[in-house]
């Protein structure tokens, strides 16, 4: 059976971190939306976990922040190691107030507080178990069918919004290219109840055979963040525990773990981002290293910017074509720029023959007046405005 429903100002596909953000800020801007999710539920998991200051001042401007802060936990400095020999420190104690300071949250948690906060605009805005199976555009509107519950429905929208990720079905659909390459670099991580003296702050190790990140994370629990020298398809925690045991003298043969996974890395860019009706964002507009933890927050930037851009076309205080051309341009230099400071992040963390250099360049870093501009840097500062 095939049901038509109401035309929408925006319909969004994919109703994960990032396609809920955008819902809440569409919402909170008067402009009508429906969240199109395959998934009948929140994905599992802790995945990304850093909520950075400039995504927090977001949230500020959304009265949303309390219900994070309430349950997230701030990471305020950072240490960097060589092998067990200290670096330095980076402090966000100068960095802008009042979110001076990384927040450390399950991506889980960080869903289901955005999900609660945009089902108190109502709750059909977010449709799950939603399949999206044909996308077709005309002058004037988007035409989307998807599969529900045995059904198919048809809707409309003025603007189709991509929030589906990384193998994203509406930048398929739409015929834009996702260019880019695959790194050498690979990873193991998991999460393990915290053993360490390092209480709230994070750590980076700069091991002559690798990185190693450690982060803290709610509930006694630690982050860590493993190099690889291959892709390991089905990582055990032995994996995690020989490598840190080997390179720092740390063990955590007593510790229980929730999670284990292993990635690799990409970077990619969706050209262009914007085209016609269709617009992408997050992992459907571009991937950049996790290393850093700035993929996410980089999606909610956009997403932000993209609210501001079509409440006023709906308004009528904006052209369309030249805002959502200006706005795929501005989102694609932005994107490149977070993907060479996440670039630049992960060659830190490789095995170097001669790591004299990396080592004297990051103690360099971490020393003034060149650490304010790090701590900044680390915290996605300066996006717009900034060469680097």
């Amino acid at each position: 059976m095939t049901k038509s429903t109401a035309k929408y100002s925006v319909a969004i596909v994919g109703g994960g971190p990032v396609g809920l953000f955008l819902g809440i800020c569409l919402q909170s801007a008067g402009v009508s939306c429906i969240i199109l999710e395959k998934q009948a539920q929140i994905k599992a998991g802790s995945r990304s976990i850093g909520i950075h200051p400039v995504s927090l001042e977001l949230f500020d401007k959304l009265n949303i922040t309390s219900s994070f802060l309430a349950e997230g936990l701030k990471i305020k400095k950072g240490h960097a190691f060589n092998n067990s020999h200290k670096l330095g420190t980076l402090s966000f104690k100068d960095c802008t107030a009042p979110h001076n300071y990384i927040l450390s949250l399950p991506q889980q948690r960080t869903e289901q507080m955005l999900q609660d906060k945009l089902q108190a605009y109502g709750s059909h805005i977010l449709q799950r178990s939603a399949k999206v199976i044909n996308i077709s555009q005309t002058p004037n509107q988007v035409n989307i069918n998807y599969n529900q519950n045995g059904e198919t429905h048809t809707i409309s929208a003025s603007y189709l919004v991509g929030c589906d990720g990384k193998n994203s079905y509406v930048r398929k659909s739409a015929g834009i290219n996702f260019q880019g390459k695959e790194y050498p670099d690979t990873y193991v991580m998991g999460d393990f109840s915290e053993n360490t003296k390092l209480g709230n702050d994070a750590a980076i190790y700069l091991c002559d055979e690798g990185l190693i990140e450690s982060f803290p994370l709610p509930n006694n629990n630690r982050r860590w963040v493993v190099k690889t020298e291959e892709y390991l398809p089905n990582p055990t925690r032995i994996n995690i525990e020989e490598r840190i045991q080997h390179r720092i003298n740390h063990s955590l043969s007593n510790t229980a773990h929730t999670m284990l996974s292993s990635f690799g890395v990409q970077k990619l860019v969706a050209m262009p981002m914007v085209k016609k009706r269709i617009i992408l964002a997050g992992d459907a507009a571009h991937v950049v290293s996790p290393i850093g933890g700035q993929g996410m927050n980089l999606g909610w930037l956009a997403c932000w910017d993209l609210s501001e851009k079509i409440s006023g076309i709906i308004n009528q205080r904006l052209s369309a074509e030249f805002a959502l051309k200006k706005f795929g341009q501005r989102r694609l230099k932005v994107a490149q720029k977070v993907i060479r400071r996440a670039e630049l992040n992960m060659r830190l963390g490789r095995s170097y023959r001669f790591p004299f250099l990396r080592n004297s360049l990051v103690q360099l870093m971490l020393t003034e007046p060149f650490a304010s501009l790090s701590a900044k840097l680390f915290t996605m500062r300066g996006l717009q405005q900034w060469i680097i």
